[in-house]
């Protein structure tokens, strides 16, 4: 299977935390959320490469936690941008070639290998591809605090990452945007704007993003439920 490269945005400072800090550098399990992350991608054989995407002002704290970690895959540090968008599109960038480029979200720590390997098929035989899952909520239309109609939630997925493109069809689609003034919720929907379609790979629901600190308790279920300290 072809291998790809990875940019992980990790730049935003998480306001929905309130932790007073880049929430990538919480811990989970004693070790901090970014690296949880980066390490997935680290030991994937088809993980050719991981740009990530970071504040300016925290360069010397991620070298030094790559170090202190022992991570080699990272092969460039990119200064991001005041947006996810701008920060992914600065990762893309930095690419050479036309590689197979996985974006995923720095506080997603939970994706697992098979998953990205699954997404990564799916790219090969269908093109750009993110990994999602069904919706299991009832879903409402709501206008001015009034559920106005209920949505038929049997074509509706909560769309996760890593996302899966071809580096030029993808860094193509961020300068239209730009361009253009667009901003999008993720890169798939960027894809959409300029008039591609995603396909979508089934996930599993533990693949949540760290945004809250009930997240964080959230993630230290999953951890202590992967560890085998419960069922």
């Amino acid at each position: 299977m072809e291998k790809y490269k990875v940019v992980i945005p990790a730049a935003g400072q998480g306001k929905r935390m309130k932790a007073g800090k880049n929430k990538q550098f919480l811990l989970l399990d004693q070790v901090p959320l970014l690296i949880h992350t980066i390490l997935v991608f680290e030991e994937d054989i088809l993980c050719d490469g991981i740009i990530l995407v970071i504040n300016k002002d925290e360069f010397d704290d991620v070298k030094q936690l790559l170090l202190e970690f022992g991570i080699k895959k990272v092969e460039k540090l990119v200064v991001g941008g005041k947006e996810r968008q701008q920060s992914v599109y600065e990762g893309l960038k930095s690419i050479e070639g036309d590689p197979i480029v996985l974006v995923h979200d720095g506080a997603r720590p939970f994706i697992q290998i098979d998953k990205i390997h699954k997404l990564v098929s799916a790219f090969i035989k269908n093109g750009s591809a993110t990994i999602g899952t069904p919706v299991k909520d009832t879903i409402k239309e709501v206008v001015d605090g009034k559920a106005t109609k209920t949505v038929d939630r049997s074509r509706l997925w909560a769309i996760q990452t890593p996302q899966a493109f071809r580096h030029s069809q993808i860094y193509r689609a961020h300068q239209t945007a730009e361009s253009n003034n667009y901003f999008g919720t993720d890169d798939a929907s960027i894809m959409e704007y300029i008039g591609e379609s995603v396909y979508i790979v089934e996930g599993d629901y533990e693949n949540i993003k760290i945004t809250t600190p009930e997240d964080l308790l959230f993630g230290e279920a999953i951890i202590g439920k992967r560890k085998g300290e419960f069922k």
